[in-house]
């Protein structure tokens, strides 16, 4: 009997040592609530108090969901993650004089925010910065209040940015933008926007060289310029469908020989100038409608429809 029970001590000591998670061990769901606590295992049950602490007990191409409303801070992601503040509730992240997202990830990396309110409180820096990764989805997002761009996208190898049913206001200064678009020297980038709102914000959108976007069903207004190439050393186009642009200093603007910008669908609307080219081509399909700005402008070819 003592050797049986020598025996079956030693099979729980083992079962202990090999089967139990590690201590350390990642969640690939975690949750955060304005009431948690960063000490916490961020688990349904015991969950985190910040996105920033949540993210280093997520497991790479994990979640991060919220269970109530709260404020939950500033972040930087260093790998494929998601980051969903939907449930009905405002999930937000306040950056004041910071930026509010910065994403640092590996080149195969899909980071996704989901649901999220980013206020930079009128004195933040970037509301989103990419610097590296593979891909950034940004759905359902409102971001506002930032002193420099809303979303900076710097790729520095091949980069893809996909903004849906998103809302950007409010960004106001010298440097303030919308969405911007500047790959690095072995960088390139492609952008998706899709039912996005750009409105007070410096640009709405502008390309440099080295990236492409597709713009559909949005709105540019009340901006320096709705939608802007500035390409002179290697090609950027933006292909702009079923949008309005209105109330701008600019519509639409070409600057630099390597930049296009194709119009289908498009209303540009009360602008002080409609269309300006300053190098480049701004191509018409002929089904657009250019009217009550100051100076309309006019694009620099029509092609027909196909």
């Amino acid at each position: 009997m003592k050797y049986i029970s020598l025996l079956m001590l030693s099979f729980t000591a083992c079962g202990l040592l090999f089967g139990a998670a590690p201590a350390g061990a990642q969640a690939t769901r975690t949750w955060v609530s304005g009431v948690g606590d960063d000490a916490n295992p961020c688990s349904r049950t015991a969950p985190c108090k910040t996105f920033a602490g949540a993210i280093s007990k997520t497991a790479a191409k994990g979640e991060i969901n919220t269970i109530d409303p709260g404020g939950f801070g500033a972040v930087t992601i260093t790998k494929a993650i998601t980051i969903d503040g939907g449930g009905g509730h405002t999930a937000s992240i306040l950056a004041s004089l910071v930026n509010g997202v910065i994403v640092n990830a590996g080149p195969n990396d899909i980071v996704q925010l989901r649901n999220i309110d980013i206020n930079g409180a009128g004195n933040g820096l970037n509301g989103i910065r990419f610097l590296a990764g593979n891909t950034l989805i940004v759905e359902n997002v409102k971001i506002y209040g930032f002193t420099q761009k809303a979303i900076d996208f710097e790729p520095n190898t091949a980069g893809r940015l996909i903004v849906a049913n998103s809302t950007i206001s409010n960004n106001l200064g010298a440097t303030a933008g919308g969405v911007f678009v500047q790959p690095g020297a072995a960088g390139s980038a492609l952008v998706d926007l899709v039912n996005v709102t750009a409105s007070r914000t410096g640009d709405g959108l502008r390309l440099l060289d080295r990236s492409r976007a597709s713009v559909q069903n949005s709105v540019f207004s009340g901006n320096s310029i709705g939608v802007v190439t500035q390409c002179s050393t290697a090609v950027c186009e933006i292909d702009l469908e079923r949008s309005i642009l209105s109330d701008n200093q600019i519509g639409v603007r070409t600057a630099g020989a390597q930049g296009t910008v194709r119009l289908s669908e498009t209303g540009i609307y009360n602008n002080t100038t409609g269309i300006s080219v300053a190098g480049g081509a701004v191509v018409s399909f002929g089904n657009n409608r250019i009217a009550g700005n100051t100076t309309n402008g006019a694009p620099t070819s029509t092609v027909s429809q196909q």
